[in-house]
């Protein structure tokens, strides 16, 4: 499973830091990643990282967010800076990751995270 952390409520041009763990039996995770839901928006991503440490950005978030993981604690970050209004979303976490099911054979799932709320007052 998933848990992510550290939205909240912040002025235009701040920053906010999200953090998302994975746990479970995992054997690897690969792309992590952030997406964002809006309200009334249909849901967009945000960023992504592979294994190897390669990033893919939205053209909305290039130059302001910078995505991170750390695999010793199957995490993902996303660092948020210089905010805006039109930030305000839902942002949920995903991994691909490889689950141990047993002890000859792991299988790939999508896995997502609760959401967490991201809120930026102008």
């Amino acid at each position: 499973q998933l848990q992510a952390s550290g939205g909240g409520l912040v002025q235009a041009g701040g920053s906010l830091r999200l953090s998302c763990a994975a746990s479970g039996n995992i054997f690897d995770i690969n792309d992590m990643g952030w997406y964002r839901q809006a309200p009334g928006k249909e849901r967009e991503l945000v960023a992504s990282i592979t294994n190897r440490d390669f990033t893919n950005y939205a053209d909305a978030v290039k130059g302001r967010f910078t995505i991170s993981r750390d695999n010793a604690k199957n995490t993902v970050y996303l660092q948020m800076n210089s905010l805006k209004a039109e930030d305000t979303a839902v942002y949920y976490c995903y991994a691909e990751v490889e689950v141990i099911v047993n002890p000859t054979t792991v299988a790939e799932n999508e896995f997502w995270g609760q959401g967490t709320q991201v809120t930026v007052s102008s």
